[in-house]
C-alpha cells in the first residue's frame, strides 16, 4: 500500500499488517484498530464511545470481539474491545457475526445500559437515528429481565443556553468531553460523581458556551444532549434532508440541512474529509432562522413621497430602469462578500456589460488599492491543486498567524490547526497586539505586535523557510505595506501564503471579477487583450477600459454627489469601514437600487428595493479559501419564492435594451467555467511601503477584530445562540492600566473626537504596552461608528464609569 504527498509527489512506503476477521483476510497500516479494521471489511461492530476523529478510550465496553488468536498462537481470555485493541500481524478476531461469546457479551452490554435508560423513545428528539435503538433491536435481547425501578433525574440541565442534558439517557460513552477537550480545546464539561450517580456536569464558574458546542448534540449516540433551539420540533423521518455548503465564512463546511413543511429545522455538520471532516461552528449550526423574520422582503419596493410603498415587479423594473439609465455610467455596483461565485459573476458582468463601467466591488468593508493588488496577483484564478489546503496546514512545519483569528474568523481552519498541534507538534507564531483565547489553546508563540506595525514585524519574522504556511486575514487590507510584506517574506524564504477572510462569498468574488481593476479569471481590466477575450466569451462589442472606482471611492463619489448611482446587494451599512460614512453616502447618492432578502439600512434608503431569494432557496457555489468549489444546494423547494439575484438582473437588463447573457445559476457557472483562469498577462505582487506611526509614550492604540458571536444580523432570531456570546471586554496590559488610570475589576472608557465606548476591564499582559483592545461588535456597540477608528488608531483611555 502506497500513499502519495501532495508537494513532492514521492511514493512512500506504508508499512501494513495481515489479520483476520470472521474468517476473512484483510490487509491495514500499522497501528489501524481492529474496529477500524473491521469496517475495511463492511462489518458493522457496535459500538457507543467510539468515534474515528476521537482518542480511543473503551469507555462503553460495546465494541467486545474474541479475540482467539492474538498473532502470537495465544488468544485472550475474555471479550475485548475492539475499539483499543490495535491489530497485529496473524491475528484473528472473532465479531458478533461468528462467535457466540461476543455476541453475549454485547447483548449483556446493551442489556446493562438499558436498566436505567428511560423508555421514552417516543419523545425523544434522537428517536429514529438514535444508535442505542437500532443496537438494541439487532444486538440486543428481545426482552428485559430488569423489573425495578428506574433511575431519574430532573430535566433538562442547560450545559449551556444551546445544549440541554437529560441525564437519565446518558450512557457515559465520553465522546461529549473527549470532543471538548480533544478537538475544540473548551474543556468546560466532565464526567462527575462516581458509579449509578456518574453524569456530566460543568464548572459552576463556567457554563459550557463553547464555539463548537452543538458538536457534541450531534455526536451523542443517545438523546442525552438535545438542542434547545430544535428540541421538540419534528422527528427525524419527517424530515428532509439536503447536502449543502455553510454560507457563512471562507471555511466551506459541508452541512446537512433538514427541512419540514418548506421551514428549515436543523443544520448537521456533513462528512467533508478534505474540509470540515465531521464537525461545524455554532454558527454553521444554529444561526440560519433570521431570513424568516417579519423583516423579509417578499415584494419590490418603491420610493413615491419620501416613503417606500410595495409594487408590482413591472413598475419597479421600470422605475429602476429609468434611475440607471438617467445616470449613464456615473454608477457603482456594490456586492458584499456573503454571495455565491454565480451571483457574483452576473453583478460584475451587469456593471459592465449592461451599466457600461467598472465601479465594481465586492469589499464593504475596510479595503485599499494594495489589497486589491495583492488579491489580483495571488488569489484571483487561484485553484485548489496550487493553493494551499487543509490538509497541507497538517503537513506545514509551522503556520504564522497574521490579521488572523482562526477562532473567531473561521473556525474550522482553527480546529484543523489544532489537531496538527496535538498530533503532529506543529509550531503556530501569532503576529499580533496580544495573545486571544484562540492562539492560547493553539500552544502559540506570540510575536507581540502593535497594530499597524504587521509590516514590520513581517519584515523581521525568524525561522521561516518553504515548510511554513502564512495565513493572512482580511483586516490586513487596513494596515498599509502589511500584504506586500507578506508576499515579499514569500518571495524571500519560499513560504507559502494563503488568505482567508471572513466571508463565504469573497474568494469567488474575486475569481468571477468583483473588483475595479480585474476581470473574471484574474484578468486585468489594463490588458486589452484580456478585454477583448472577456468581450467576445460575453458577445458585446466592447468593455470599458477607464479604471474603476472601488469602495471607498464610491462612497466618496455619492456623498459628494458626482456618482449619480449605486446598486446595491449582500452588504449592511454596519459592515462598512466607516459606517457614518456609508449612510451618508447612501442618502446623498442620486439613486439607490437595493436586492436584498431582508429589509436593511441599505434598503431603507433605496429608491427601489427588489426582494431577492434566499440561500436556501437557490443553488449555487461558494470557493473556500482553499479555492476549493463548495455546492450550494436548493434546499427549500417552495414556489412562493422571491427571484433570485441573477434573475433580477437579466429583468433590469432586458428593459434597458440589453441582454445579460445569463439568466440561471447553472448558465453563470457554465460560463465563467469556460472563460477559464486567465494565462496571458498578471498583476504585478504590490510593494507598498509601510507607514513609520510608534505609539507615543503618553498615547494608547486601538486593537479590534469581529468575534465570531456578535450582534451581526445574520445571528438575528437565534436567541440561543446569542446567550453564548463572549461578554465584551477591554484588554489592556497592567503597564497601561496604569497609565490609564483603570483598576482590575473596573472599567475603562475607549474614545475618539466622534463618541466613547465603555467596557469591562480585563488586565492581561500579552497585550503590547500602549495597545487596548475592544471586540469591533458587540451588544449593540459597534467601534467603527462610535469611535470612527479601526486598529491601529490613536484613541484615548480612561477608567470609566460603571453603569
Amino acid at each position: 500500500m502506497t500513499v502519495t504527498t501532495k508537494d513532492t509527489g514521492v511514493e512512500q512506503a506504508v508499512e501494513t499488517i495481515t489479520l483476520t476477521i470472521d474468517g476473512i483476510e484483510v490487509s491495514v497500516p500499522k497501528g489501524t484498530l481492529v474496529i477500524r479494521a473491521a469496517e475495511r471489511l463492511g462489518i458493522a461492530i457496535p459500538r457507543f464511545c467510539d468515534h474515528p476523529l476521537l482518542d480511543p478510550v473503551g469507555a462503553c465496553r460495546q465494541c467486545m470481539v474474541e479475540v482467539p488468536d492474538m498473532g502470537n498462537g495465544r488468544g485472550m481470555p475474555k471479550p475485548q474491545a475492539s475499539c483499543t485493541l490495535e491489530a497485529m500481524p496473524g491475528m484473528k478476531i472473532s465479531t458478533q457475526l461468528s462467535s457466540p461469546v461476543a455476541a453475549k457479551a454485547q447483548a449483556g452490554m446493551l442489556e446493562m445500559l438499558l436498566i436505567n435508560h428511560p423508555l421514552d423513545c417516543p419523545i425523544c428528539d434522537k428517536g429514529g437515528e438514535c444508535p442505542l435503538q437500532n443496537q438494541s433491536m439487532s444486538n440486543g435481547n428481545g426482552e428485559s429481565r430488569y423489573g425495578g425501578v428506574k433511575r431519574t433525574f430532573p430535566k433538562p440541565v442547560p450545559i449551556s443556553a444551546q445544549v440541554l442534558l437529560d441525564r437519565e439517557r446518558c450512557v457515559l460513552c465520553a465522546r461529549c468531553t473527549r470532543f471538548s477537550e480533544q478537538i475544540s480545546g473548551d474543556p468546560f464539561i466532565a464526567l462527575v460523581e462516581r458509579g449509578a450517580l456518574q453524569q456530566v456536569g460543568v464548572y459552576a464558574e463556567h457554563p459550557y458556551d463553547s464555539y463548537f458546542s452543538g458538536n457534541v448534540i450531534q455526536i451523542c449516540p443517545v438523546g442525552a444532549l438535545t438542542s434547545a433551539d430544535y428540541r421538540f420540533q419534528s422527528r427525524p423521518f419527517d424530515l428532509v434532508s439536503t447536502t449543502t455548503a455553510c454560507e457563512h465564512c471562507a471555511a466551506g463546511c459541508e452541512l446537512r440541512s433538514d427541512h419540514r413543511h418548506y421551514q428549515v429545522k436543523r443544520r448537521l455538520a456533513g462528512n467533508a474529509p478534505e474540509v470540515n471532516e465531521e464537525w461545524n461552528c455554532d454558527i454553521g449550526r444554529f444561526a440560519f432562522v433570521s431570513g424568516r423574520l417579519t423583516d423579509r422582503l417578499t415584494m419590490p419596493l418603491l420610493r413615491e413621497d419620501g416613503v417606500l410603498r410595495p409594487a408590482s415587479w413591472p413598475e419597479a423594473i421600470d422605475a429602476a430602469v429609468a434611475g440607471l439609465k438617467a445616470a449613464g455610467t456615473h454608477v457603482g455596483v456594490l456586492t458584499g462578500g456573503r454571495l455565491t461565485v454565480e451571483t457574483s459573476y452576473a453583478y460584475q458582468r451587469f456593471a459592465r456589460a449592461v451599466l457600461g463601467t467598472n465601479n465594481v466591488d465586492f469589499r464593504a468593508r475596510a479595503a485599499s488599492a494594495e489589497e486589491e493588488q495583492f488579491l489580483a496577483a495571488t488569489v484571483a484564478g487561484g485553484t485548489t491543486d496550487k493553493a494551499v489546503t487543509y490538509a497541507d496546514l497538517e503537513r506545514a512545519g509551522k503556520v504564522v498567524l497574521v490579521g488572523f483569528e482562526p477562532e473567531e474568523e473561521s473556525p474550522i481552519v482553527f480546529l484543523r490547526l489544532r489537531k496538527a498541534v496535538r498530533k503532529k507538534k506543529l509550531a503556530v507564531v501569532a503576529v499580533a497586539p496580544l495573545l486571544s483565547n484562540g492562539s492560547a489553546k493553539l500552544s502559540a508563540t506570540l510575536v507581540p505586535t502593535a497594530p499597524g506595525a504587521e509590516a514590520a514585524a513581517l519584515a523581521d519574522l525568524a525561522d521561516v523557510d518553504a515548510g511554513t504556511v502564512v495565513l493572512l486575514g482580511e483586516r490586513l487590507a487596513a494596515v498599509p505595506g502589511a500584504l506586500s510584506a507578506a508576499a515579499a517574506l514569500a518571495a524571500r524564504t519560499g513560504a507559502r501564503l494563503a488568505w482567508i477572510p471572513r466571508r463565504a462569498g469573497e474568494v469567488g468574488a474575486v475569481t468571477a471579477g468583483c473588483l475595479p481593476g480585474l476581470l473574471p479569471g484574474g484578468r486585468l481590466v489594463s490588458d486589452g487583450v484580456a478585454r477583448i477575450d472577456t468581450a467576445t466569451a460575453w458577445d458585446v462589442e466592447s468593455l470599458p477600459a477607464e479604471p474603476g472606482l472601488d469602495v471607498n471611492g464610491m462612497l466618496g463619489a455619492a456623498s459628494d454627489e458626482t456618482l449619480k448611482a449605486l446598486v446595491v446587494a449582500g452588504a449592511e451599512i454596519s459592515d462598512f469601514a466607516d459606517p457614518v460614512s456609508a449612510r451618508d453616502a447612501f442618502e446623498h447618492v442620486g439613486f439607490l437600487v437595493s436586492i436584498e432578502n431582508r429589509l436593511s439600512d441599505i434598503s431603507s434608503c433605496a429608491d427601489v428595493v427588489f426582494p431577492a431569494a434566499l440561500l436556501e432557496e437557490q443553488s449555487g457555489t461558494f470557493y473556500n479559501w482553499e479555492h476549493r468549489p463548495r455546492p450550494v444546494a436548493r434546499v427549500n423547494k417552495t414556489l412562493r419564492s422571491p427571484m433570485t439575484d441573477i434573475r433580477v438582473l437579466a429583468a433590469l437588463a432586458d428593459a434597458m435594451g440589453a441582454d445579460l447573457g445569463i439568466r440561471t445559476t447553472a448558465s453563470a457557472a457554465a460560463e465563467l467555467s469556460e472563460l477559464g483562469a486567465w494565462d496571458g498577462a498578471r498583476a504585478e505582487v504590490p510593494a507598498f511601503t509601510a507607514t513609520d506611526d510608534a505609539i507615543t509614550p503618553d498615547g494608547f492604540r486601538l486593537a479590534t477584530w469581529r468575534e465570531l458571536i456578535d450582534d451581526s444580523r445574520r445571528n438575528d432570531g437565534a436567541g440561543e445562540l446569542l446567550a453564548t456570546a463572549k461578554p465584551p471586554v477591554a484588554r489592556l496590559s497592567a503597564a497601561t492600566a496604569v497609565r490609564a488610570g483603570v483598576t482590575e475589576g473596573g472599567t475603562v472608557t475607549v474614545g475618539t473626537a466622534r463618541g466613547e465606548l465603555t467596557y469591562d476591564a480585563a488586565i492581561d499582559d500579552t497585550v503590547v504596552d500602549g495597545v487596548v483592545w475592544i471586540p469591533s461588535r458587540a451588544s449593540g456597540r459597534n467601534v467603527a461608528e462610535a469611535l470612527g477608528a479601526r486598529a491601529g488608531d490613536p484613541v484615548t483611555a480612561k477608567e470609566g464609569a460603571r453603569s
